[in-house]
């Protein structure tokens, strides 16, 4: 951490090498789309060195730091994104040696999913996917969004009721 104030090249490397292949899995958990990853992760990256060059870089939790850059990128992404047609997914191509029933089954699922999550409020959404994608501590999770730990289990609790009246009500309407 020190490194990365002193704008020490190794040291902002090393930071790079260690955090840009989680900082890419978590993008592309919300994203599905690893060009859209790969974007995040750049996005992600050069706001960190843009902050810690002016001199507004973290001073601890650099993790969280970091997860909150890309955080915060996808969600401006969403709101900006225009939503998919049916008609784009079924003009869907896919491969005629692959079952083509496991291929949908496994896109609807996730596809369910992301948009399960992209419904929950921004704080919701990030404790969810921290907690139980990424497998966070609630300690690190209440540092990445500047909250207490109660209100962690909180919003992981209203969160988790959310997902599944949303889902519920999805799997009612099919």
């Amino acid at each position: 951490m020190l490194g990365a104030q002193r704008k020490d090249r190794e040291a902002l490397v090393e930071i790079y090498d260690q955090y840009n292949s989680s900082i890419y899995a978590y993008s592309m958990r919300l994203l599905g789309d690893s060009g859209m990853a790969e974007e995040c992760v750049s996005e992600t990256f050069s706001r960190f060195l843009q902050a810690v060059y002016s001199g507004r870089g973290p001073q601890s939790h650099l993790k969280a730091y970091l997860y909150r850059i890309a955080h915060n990128w996808i969600t401006d992404y969403y709101r900006r994104k225009p939503t998919i047609s049916l008609d784009a997914i079924e003009n869907m191509q896919t491969d005629d040696r692959v079952s083509i029933t496991a291929v949908v089954d496994g896109k609807f699922r996730r596809s369910r999913m992301r948009a399960a999550l992209a419904e929950l409020p921004d704080t919701q959404r990030q404790v969810i996917v921290l907690r139980f994608l990424e497998g966070w501590d609630e300690n690190e999770i209440a540092s990445a969004v500047l909250k207490s730990v109660s209100a962690i289990k909180a919003i992981q609790y209203r969160a988790i009721e959310n997902l599944r009246k949303i889902l519920l009500v999805d799997e009612a309407d099919e």
